[in-house]
């Protein structure tokens, strides 16, 4: 799985196995079974979380958040980018170029 790439709004992202995730109090937290690691998503994390259940484009991820969040493009795209740069990070994630699997 490749960890170190810059992702930009051209890549699709999914939600890597291996995750039992749980709401509190409006939160996602999730627990990494393979790494024995708890995260706390947040809210708007937790949104995004769900919106990569099933591959998508972060291009195509970013309108759904801005119409829920009422946040414009730019401030919208850093945000996505930058939070799905952390889950790859740490191998919750896979990410692919758009059609071509990685």
């Amino acid at each position: 799985m490749i960890t170190n790439q810059k992702l930009t709004v051209n890549h699709v992202v999914v939600q890597a196995e291996g995750n039992i995730v749980s709401d509190m109090d409006g939160e996602k937290v999730m627990l990494n079974i393979s790494r024995g690691k708890y995260y706390n998503l947040g809210e708007v994390g937790g949104r995004i979380w769900d919106g990569i259940s099933a591959p998508i484009s972060i291009r195509n991820l970013v309108p759904i958040l801005m119409a829920e969040y009422n946040v414009e493009q730019s401030k919208c795209e850093d945000h996505v980018l930058s939070f799905l740069e952390q889950l790859l990070e740490e191998q919750l994630i896979y990410i692919e170029e758009e059609g071509m699997r990685q």
